[in-house]
C-alpha cells in the first residue's frame, strides 16, 4: 500500500480524529503529508492546528483564508435560494465542504500529491460530500479515507490510539472527551454523546455562539439589511464586504439568542442523527432575504423558487454542488434575483428575527391596487366574480359526479 502512494494532502482541522489520523497516514504509507487547514472563521483553532501539525512532523503546513470566499461564493448563492434541508437546517456543514475539496485538491496539484485525504467518518455525510467533490474536480485522484481504512472501530479505540501514540486528548468546559464540533462563520454544529439519545436535554454548556432566549436583552434590537440583486451588501446602511457582514451579524443575533436549532435529520447514507446546531446570523439573513423577495418576485417566480428549494438544499446537503443539476438549478434561482435589491428591516428578540419593514426600488407591490379604500387605479370588483365562477367550474363538476 505504501508504494503506491508518494505524497498527500489532508485536510486537517488540528481535532482528534485529524490529527490521530495523520500520525496513522505518516506511519502507513510512509510518505510525506501535508497538512491543509480551511480558515472558514472558526478562529481560535487554527493557530493551535500548525503547532499540532509541526508536531506530529508535517513539514508543509497549509493555513487558507477562505473567509470571503466561503460567504461570496458558497452562502451567499445557497442564500438566494432559501435552502433550508428538511425545512428547518441552513446547511452551514454541507456547503463548507466543497469549499474545502476544491482547495483540497488545488493545493495537491500544487505540491504534486497523488492522493488526498480527509477525517470524515465511514457513517456520516463529509465523507460523501468531500469525495463527491473531488470526483467531480478531479477525477484522477486517489482518495483516502482511514476512519474506513483502518481497525479503528469506536471513539474508546481512538482515544486508546491517540493515548498509545502521545496524542493530547482535549475536552469540553467539564473536563470530559469533547462533542464532535464543526464551526464556521455560518454556524457551529455539536454532535455525538449526550445528543445521541434524542429524548435528551441539550445540555446549556454546549452553546459557544448565542446566549440562552430566555437570558437574552428584554429589549428587541433593529437591523436593516441591503440587498442587490439578492446578495445583502449592506448592514444599518453601512457597506460591508460578504464575510465581515456575516460576521457582524453573528455577533448581534448571537446576544439575542437567534438561530438555535436542535435537529434529528436524515443523513444521505440513510441512517438518523442528531446535532444542534447555532446559526445567528445566517438566520437573521434568510428571514430578511425572503422579506425583500416578497415584494420583488413575481407570484409565480417565488413559488417556483419554493418548488424547487427542498431539491436544490438536498443537493447541497447530499454532496453534489459541483453537479450539473445544482448548476442548472442555481442559473434558475440567480436569474430570479435580478430585481430582488432593496432594504429590509429585521426585529430581534429573545430568539426570533422578525421582519417589520422592507422596501425596493424595485417593488411590485400596489398600493392602489391592494388598499381597502377607493383607489386612482380602477379595479372593477365585477371582474372577480367571473374569475372564481370560471375557477370553480372543475370543482362544480367534481362535485355533481360525486353525488350521483
Amino acid at each position: 500500500m505504501a508504494g503506491n502512494i508518494e505524497k498527500i494532502v489532508l485536510a486537517y482541522s488540528g481535532g482528534l480524529d485529524t490529527s490521530i489520523i495523520l500520525r496513522w497516514l505518516q506511519e502507513t504509507y510512509g510518505c510525506e503529508v501535508v497538512t491543509f487547514t480551511a480558515d472558514l472563521g472558526q478562529g481560535e483553532e487554527l493557530e493551535p492546528a500548525r503547532a499540532k501539525a509541526a508536531t506530529f512532523g508535517a513539514k508543509d503546513i497549509r493555513i487558507v483564508d477562505l473567509r470571503e470566499e466561503f460567504v461570496r461564493d458558497f452562502v451567499f448563492p445557497m442564500l438566494r435560494a432559501n435552502a433550508l434541508y428538511e425545512g428547518l437546517y441552513l446547511l452551514g456543514s454541507s456547503i463548507a465542504r466543497p469549499l474545502i475539496a476544491k482547495h483540497l485538491v488545488a493545493i495537491a496539484r500544487e505540491v504534486g500529491a497523488d492522493a488526498v485525504a480527509h477525517g470524515a467518518t465511514g457513517k456520516g455525510n463529509d465523507q460523501v460530500r468531500f469525495e463527491l467533490a473531488v470526483n467531480a474536480l478531479d477525477p484522477s485522484m486517489k482518495i483516502i479515507a482511514p476512519w474506513r481504512q483502518w481497525n479503528i472501530l469506536s471513539r474508546t479505540q481512538l482515544l486508546e490510539y491517540a493515548e498509545k501514540h502521545r496524542i493530547p486528548v482535549p475536552s469540553d468546559k467539564l473536563g470530559e472527551a469533547p462533542f464532535s464540533i464543526d464551526a464556521n462563520l455560518l454556524h457551529t454544529s455539536t454532535e455525538g454523546r449526550i445528543l445521541e439519545d434524542p429524548a435528551e436535554v441539550a445540555p446549556d454548556h454546549i452553546y459557544r455562539r448565542t446566549v440562552d432566549p430566555i437570558h437574552a436583552p428584554d429589549a428587541p434590537e433593529i437591523v436593516t439589511i441591503g440587498f442587490e440583486s439578492g446578495d445583502p451588501i449592506s448592514l444599518n446602511g453601512k457597506a460591508m464586504r460578504p464575510a465581515v457582514l456575516l460576521t457582524e451579524l453573528n455577533e448581534i443575533g448571537g446576544r439575542h439568542g437567534i438561530g438555535r436549532l436542535d435537529l434529528v435529520e436524515n443523513r444521505f447514507i440513510g441512517m438518523k442523527s442528531r446535532g444542534v446546531y447555532e446559526t445567528p446570523g445566517g438566520t437573521i439573513l434568510l428571514a430578511a432575504h425572503r422579506g425583500i423577495e416578497s415584494i420583488t418576485l413575481d407570484r409565480a417566480a417565488a413559488h417556483l423558487k419554493d418548488e424547487i428549494m427542498p431539491r436544490y438544499a438536498e443537493l447541497i446537503y447530499n454532496g453534489f454542488w459541483f453537479a450539473p443539476e445544482r448548476e442548472m438549478l442555481q442559473a434558475l434561482v440567480d436569474r430570479s434575483q435580478t430585481f430582488v435589491s432593496g432594504e429590509v428591516t429585521v426585529r430581534l428578540y429573545k430568539g426570533s428575527a422578525s421582519v417589520i419593514s422592507r422596501t425596493s426600488p424595485c417593488s411590485l407591490y400596489c398600493a392602489d391596487l391592494a388598499t381597502f379604500e377607493e383607489s386612482s387605479i380602477a379595479y372593477d370588483h365585477h371582474d372577480a366574480e367571473g374569475f372564481i365562477r370560471l375557477n370553480g367550474l372543475r370543482l362544480r363538476s367534481w362535485a355533481a359526479r360525486n353525488r350521483q
